[in-house]
Formats: structure tokens, C-alpha cells, sequence
């Protein structure tokens, strides 16, 4: 007695009750669903791609600036401890008494001093703030007295009192300063 179930099967042929199991198990598949689905997925993993990368490139980008600041403004506190070395020598030119001869040769050779210290400083970016004859700026100056003169007009500074510094174009020190007023 043969079945229909003992005939030979062709190659990726499978029985008939095996295929109708088969078929019966296989959920519906919805393919649109699931392409809008997997489209949705891609998407947001395209999106959250693109946010590590413009993340990664801020960072780089603020670290330059970091390390850029770090060299820029190393020599901040060095520069800061000078300054009143560059005061005293400024000090001693004016109380020094250039109608001694015998000061002269000191004198002259404190004021190369004071120019080969400037020369040295300028070249790591410290420079000088000395404002005689310019506007009073509050973020440049700090006011130490208000002096009436006819011959400047108001807020003008007249005389520096100490000079201010800056490295790099961040303020080190403020210019003191004695600021006309109307008079």
C-alpha cells in the first residue's frame, strides 16, 4: 500500500501536511509596518550618530581653546611676581638725579636695564599700559585722584601713578591714574 506521502519529493519540495503546518505557524507579517518601523530605527541612529560627532568635535574644539589659553596665559602669575621689579627700576630713573655726573653712568645704565627687561617681556606678550593723555577707560585704568585742568577735557588721564600691564590682551594689573576733571 503506498501513500501519497511515500512519493519520492523533489528537491525543496516539502510534504503537503508539512507545508500547511508551515504556513499555519507563520505569523501575518505586516512588510509597510515593519519598514516604517526599521526606517524610524535607522533614523534615530542616524540622528544619534550625528550628535556624538558634533559632541566629539565641540570637545576637540574646546580643548584646543584650552591648551591654546594654557599657552597663552602660562607665564601669568611669572609676569605678575616681575612687575615690581619693573616698578623699582622705573622708580629709581625718576628720583635719580641726572644733573650728578656721578649718578649719570648708574642712571643710564638702569634705563637699559628697564629696556632690555621691556624688550624681554614684550616678546612672551606682556605689554605696558601707560594712558598719559588718553580718555580714562575704567576697564584699562583704576582712578586714584580727580584734578581739575583748564587745558584737558574731562576724564582725560593726566598722570600715571603706577603702569598697568597686560599679557596676552588680558589685563594683568591696572594703570593708576590721576583723571582730569572740567575745570
Amino acid at each position: 500500500m503506498t501513500h501519497e506521502t511515500d512519493k519520492p519529493l523533489e528537491e525543496g519540495q516539502q510534504p503537503e501536511a508539512a507545508q500547511q503546518q508551515t504556513e499555519e505557524q507563520l505569523p501575518e507579517v505586516d512588510l509597510a509596518a515593519d519598514v516604517a518601523r526599521l526606517e524610524a530605527e535607522l533614523n534615530e541612529q542616524r540622528e544619534a550618530v550625528l550628535r556624538a560627532k558634533a559632541e566629539v568635535d565641540n570637545i576637540r574644539r574646546r580643548s584646543a581653546q584650552d591648551v591654546e589659553k594654557a599657552h597663552k596665559f602660562a607665564l601669568e602669575k611669572f609676569a605678575g611676581d616681575l612687575l615690581p621689579v619693573a616698578d623699582s627700576l622705573e622708580r629709581a630713573l625718576e628720583l635719580g638725579d641726572v644733573s650728578d655726573e656721578a649718578l649719570k653712568p648708574m642712571l643710564e645704565g638702569i634705563e637699559l636695564t628697564l629696556k632690555s627687561f621691556h624688550s624681554a617681556t614684550n616678546k612672551y606678550g606682556l605689554e605696558v599700559v601707560d594712558p598719559v593723555g588718553q580718555p580714562f577707560n575704567p576697564e584699562l585704568h583704576q582712578a586714584m585722584a580727580m584734578q581739575p585742568s583748564p587745558e584737558h577735557p574731562a576724564n582725560t588721564v593726566l598722570t600715571v601713578v603706577q603702569k598697568g600691564y597686560s599679557l596676552n590682551g588680558r589685563l594683568l594689573r591696572p594703570a593708576m591714574v590721576v583723571v582730569s576733571t572740567a575745570g
